[in-house]
Parts: C-alpha cells; sequence; structure tokens
C-alpha cells in the first residue's frame, strides 16, 4: 500500500468512516465533533486525550495528502471535514461494505480477529457468520485489486482465533507475523506415539470395565 498513516491520522480517518455510515445527519464533522470521536471511550484501543490542536494539525497533514477534504460552506464560521480515503470517484481504493466497515475498525481498534470483527463492524455493514468475515479478510489479505490491505498474525497464547491488522500504517514487524506460538509447541512422533499407547490402554481398561458390569447385571 502507498498510504502509511500516523496512529492519528489512522484514527482520524476511521472516526470519519465510523461517522459517515452511523451519523451520516452529521457528517461531515467540525473539528469539535472529530476531536470527541476520536477521544471516545467505547470502541476505541488504545483511549487516547488528543487536544483540538492535535486533531486540527493531524487533519491539516491529511488534507495535504489528499484523503481528507475541508467542507466547508464559503459563509461558514465552522469548517468541516469529511474523508477522501476511500471510495470515492477517482480514488484507488474502493471497497465493498463489508471491506470498510472491516478496515473502519481496524483503524479505531487495532489487530483483532474475525469473530471480534463480526461483533464490532454491527453498525457499520453485515455478516452472516464468522466464515464470511474470513473470507472477506482473506480476500483482502491476497486477491483484493488495491493490493494488500491486511495480514494475519499469528496466534497469541491462549487464544483460538489469529488476528488481522491493517496494512495502512507501514509494515508489520516479523515478530507478529512469526507462526511459531509458545502456547501450542510441536508434539515430536516419540510424545505422539506414547499418547496413542495411553489412549489405547484406556479404550481397553474401559471395554473390561464394561464386561464386568455386564456380568453383573446377569447375575443379577
Amino acid at each position: 500500500m502507498n498510504i502509511e498513516l500516523t496512529p492519528l491520522q489512522a484514527r482520524v480517518i476511521g472516526c470519519l468512516i465510523e461517522k459517515e455510515v452511523t451519523t451520516p445527519d452529521y457528517y461531515p464533522l467540525s473539528l469539535n465533533s472529530l476531536t470527541t470521536a476520536c477521544n471516545q471511550k467505547s470502541n476505541r484501543d488504545p483511549v487516547i486525550s488528543a487536544s483540538e490542536a492535535e486533531i486540527q494539525d493531524t487533519v491539516e497533514s491529511l488534507i495535504a495528502l489528499r484523503l481528507v477534504s475541508d467542507e466547508s460552506q464559503f459563509s461558514s464560521r465552522t469548517r468541516k471535514y469529511q474523508h477522501r480515503f476511500c471510495n470515492t470517484e477517482f480514488g484507488n481504493l474502493q471497497l465493498t461494505e463489508q471491506e470498510r466497515g472491516i478496515v473502519c475498525c481496524l483503524l479505531l481498534r487495532g489487530p483483532q480477529t474475525p469473530g471480534e470483527l463480526r461483533t464490532r463492524t454491527n453498525r457499520l455493514c453485515q455478516f452472516s457468520d464468522v466464515k464470511q468475515v474470513e473470507a472477506v479478510l482473506e480476500h483482502m489479505a491476497n486477491g483484493h485489486k488495491s493490493g494488500q490491505l491486511v495480514v494475519k498474525l499469528a496466534k497469541e497464547p491462549g487464544k483460538r482465533e489469529a488476528r488481522y491488522q491493517h496494512l495502512f500504517s507501514g509494515e508489520v514487524s516479523e515478530e507478529l507475523l512469526s507462526v511459531a506460538s509458545e502456547s501450542s509447541p510441536a508434539i515430536s512422533s516419540d510424545e505422539l506415539s506414547l499418547v496413542q499407547q495411553e489412549v489405547a490402554e484406556l479404550k481397553e481398561q474401559v471395554a473390561q470395565l464394561q464386561a464386568q458390569v455386564q456380568q453383573l447385571l446377569a447375575e443379577q
């Protein structure tokens, strides 16, 4: 991806995408509304406390990158902003509703599992089940016309699902991409044979107990 956002730029873009979908009557956003959205305590990770001046500087940097536009009316005293990050008439990044929902959620909350994304995107788009989320993520990771948009991370210790991370803030470290997991060490052939032997012995013991129960029942 050619886009490489700072954490605060990612937060601003994520908030603008979110509010465009969830509160269209109040979109584009004023600086005050955008600052409030960036500092929300819900649906944000990490929670931040950015000043209006910091958000203003970030917005100006995004305007320079042509990722945000100032939509203020000529006679208006309040400046209002909208994103040009995706799905613009001449932009390269065209996303489906589900892809946009996933990208928005990843920009606002960082790496997440397919299960988390299905739950957290419910106001932005709809998925029938987790498998559909996984299919969309797989397309975004390997077959999207705009290039690779997300990457699958290694499973965290004790977790059943791997997380996905967006690639709009640069490359992901090799450490996060490593498939090695301390919580799931490889089983050697000797260990596997031992487990199989123990299972066979347990099955034999169960069969013997069943035979004894049947014999006792017959003697009654």
